[in-house]
């Protein structure tokens, strides 16, 4: 009896809820209409809805479901949307149209231009005063696709320049003197929103059904630029990729990193100075993919005021992981941010419709309200934070801060990643707007991404797919703070959801640093050393033949020493190589022995023969092996990096192969240590 009367209070709610929510949108395009959505013909055609029965039903649902497809799989299209609905307008009861404005800024395309050429490390270019920047390295390193796209972004600066009666500095002919254009498009004049563009066909709304098919793995290839892929299929007439588009009943592929011999690399596996260049050569790949597809690549104007500098909600993350770092150093996710993910992770995952059920709006404010008086000082009584409040506060942290998580100016970029064909150069754009994300943008990122993947995972308990998650999630990411809740850009509401739907499921791939990024860098970092004032090179080269000759001589004996201690028949053969008359440590190094220097192990170097099949791995556990028995405590987990020659610093993974490695960066140091933090 009890659990018919409780059976009966849930259909009398539910009722309750879809009454309202009847008629405060009678129909879904009254609710675009009012969300500032525009309605496409599919919408149109598609989303008419009735209010027959207490509920809202589109026409599609009322059609007969197509082939191997039910009635129940088919009506699901729409419904799938009302979580996105609920969390919109949560997300405004809550006061999100009562922030601060943003500011639209008049800017014309040659302060856009000029922006770009700065992100891009080239701004000098515009300036004529050097910078930090490796601009002349940089143009050096480029693919002639590249080097185009420069080419026209300064041509286009040099030409409003002049409409406005002021001369430029440099012209573009100074930078790029080349008697024949890079390529076919390189003498055309371009804008940053070309009017000719022919958009490519956009890619159907994914709409997930249930009892769908496991979504199709592919692996990306990483060796050469996206951009010369698209640019190579498009000249030979052969780009069928580009008119190929994902069937509507089908989720989105993921994609797979491959297994290069030198290792994969992820974002944090490098320097911050690698990083920082890593991001200029991504502004520019990225440009020229969304030029080479065709694809529109717009720029904020939009400037945000005053914003506060101390507190948790609100305040912009580079001065809230300042602060934080105070309390912790090394932190590089907010730690509020941090204790909510672990709020919510401890039972809130079996917890059913965790993220969808929204906690008490009062309370939820009352908790923040504690939380900004209370946390730093270590008096906020967790244990009175419910699941529910806990999802509400992680949600009011990300779509309150001042900037977008995604920023404002790589926002559009996002968005426009809805207009490209498909889902292979949906990832590939992603990928690049990953790297150039801000460190504590992507470190955010990323913990969120992998919080929501635990939440899909426990789908079987919570019942939060990753349609539902991500329906969610999107008006959180993509309405901006400040802003009235419109996308104006994006197709729809599903279109939100779909990228933060690859986000999820490809955010291993995504924080993968492409290969042909890594051998770019380490071009461009070979085009700056060579770059050195010529003043000093006399003296430098005496000093280094000096430093290289005594050297030698100190690794030749600790390498001899090594060799004659050990019997194994590859050191027999180490030992005939250094006895031969001619024999220099340069000649022991072609023949593919490497130093390794751990200085936190008792033997804090190692000599090591490296063959065909040597991998980091190997020599990692061989030092584990020779230290393991003589260490006491507990020791941080420690990696093996190369560091130097053509490359800052960078961790490798477990499975790059040595020798491969050496060949490419002969000049590095092997040095085994743990991860700075």
């Amino acid at each position: 009896m009890n659990q018919a009367n409780k059976r009966q209070g849930r259909r009398r709610t539910a009722n309750d809820v879809t009454v309202k929510t009847r008629e405060s949108f009678p129909s879904l395009a009254s609710a675009m209409l009012h969300f500032g959505i525009p309605a496409d013909s599919r919408w149109e055609e598609g989303c008419q809805c009735y209010q027959g029965s207490g509920r809202m039903i589109s026409q599609e649902a009322l059609r007969l479901p197509p082939e191997g497809r039910s009635v129940s799989q088919t009506s699901l299209d729409f419904n799938s949307m009302e979580d996105y609905w609920s969390e919109v307008k949560s997300m405004e009861e809550n006061g999100l149209g009562c922030q601060e404005e943003l500011l639209e800024r008049s800017v014309d395309e040659a302060e856009l231009e000029e922006a770009w050429l700065h992100e891009a490390g080239l701004s000098t270019l515009v300036s004529g005063v050097p910078s930090d920047g490796p601009a002349e390295a940089l143009l050096s390193t480029l693919t002639r696709t590249q080097a185009a796209l420069v080419k026209k972004r300064l041509d286009n600066y040099t030409q409003t320049m002049r409409k406005r009666n002021k001369q430029p500095i440099r012209h573009v002919r100074d930078v790029f003197s080349t008697h024949e254009p890079l390529s076919g498009r390189a003498s055309e004049p371009i804008s940053p929103a070309p009017p000719n563009i022919q958009s490519p066909p956009k890619m159907p709304l994914w709409n997930p059904v249930q009892g769908e098919t496991q979504p199709v793995k592919e692996t990306l290839a990483f060796d050469v630029p996206y951009s010369e892929g698209v640019a190579g299929r498009s000249k030979e007439g052969n780009c069928q990729d580009c008119h190929r588009v994902s069937r509507e009943d089908t989720p989105p592929p993921i994609f797979l990193p491959p297994c290069p011999k030198l290792g994969l690399t992820r974002v944090d596996d490098l320097s911050s100075e690698d990083m920082r260049k890593i991001g200029y050569i991504s502004l520019i790949e990225l440009t020229t993919y969304y030029d080479a597809l065709g694809v529109e690549l717009k720029r904020s104007r939009s400037v945000r005021g005053k914003v506060r500098e101390t507190g948790i909600f609100g305040v912009p993350l580079a001065t809230l992981l300042e602060n934080d770092q105070k309390k912790l150093p090394g932190s590089k996710v907010p730690l509020i941010f941090r204790k909510l993910l672990s709020k919510l992770e401890q039972t809130g995952l079996q917890t059913e419709g965790i993220l969808r059920v929204p906690g008490s709006a009062s309370r939820v404010k009352h908790l923040r309200q504690e939380l900004e008086a209370k946390f730093y000082e270590d008096r906020f009584d967790w244990e009175q934070v419910r699941h529910n409040d806990a999802a509400g506060l992680l949600k009011m942290f990300i779509r309150e801060l001042p900037y977008p998580l995604l920023t404002l100016q790589h926002l559009p970029a996002f968005i426009a990643v809805l207009n490209m064909p498909q889902s292979k150069h949906q990832i590939q754009a992603l990928h690049l707007l990953i790297m150039l994300l801000p460190e504590p943008n992507r470190d955010l990122l990323k913990a969120l991404l992998e919080f929501l993947g635990k939440v899909v995972a426990h789908e079987d308990k919570n019942r939060m797919g990753l349609w539902n998650v991500s329906m969610i999630v999107a008006p959180n990411l993509f309405i901006i703070r400040g802003k009235s809740a419109k996308l104006e850009e994006m197709q729809g509401a599903a279109g939100a959801a779909r990228l933060v739907c690859l986000l999820i499921t490809n955010q291993d791939l995504l924080w993968t640093v492409p290969c042909f990024l890594i051998s770019h860098l380490r071009k461009l970092n070979e085009a700056s050393a060579t770059k050195k004032p010529p003043s000093s090179e006399k003296t430098k080269r005496k000093l280094l033949r000096r430093w290289t000759m005594d050297r030698d001589k100190r690794e030749k004996a600790q390498v001899r020493g090594f060799i004659r201690s050990h019997g194994h028949p590859e050191c027999i053969a180490c030992i005939c190589v250094l006895q031969r008359a001619s024999c220099k440590f340069s000649d022991l190094l072609r023949e593919g022995v490497i130093r390794v220097h751990a200085p936190l192990h008792a033997k804090v170097s190692m000599a090591i023969l490296l063959d065909s099949e040597t991998k980091a791995k190997d020599v990692m556990a061989r030092f584990d092996c020779e230290n393991g028995s003589r260490g006491s405590g507990r020791r941080p987990r420690q990696f093996l990096f190369e560091v130097g020659g053509n490359i800052g610093e960078r961790c490798l993974d477990a499975e790059t192969h040595l020798l491969d490695l050496y060949r490419v960066n002969p000049n590095c140091a092997w040095v085994f240590k743990p991860k700075s933090t």
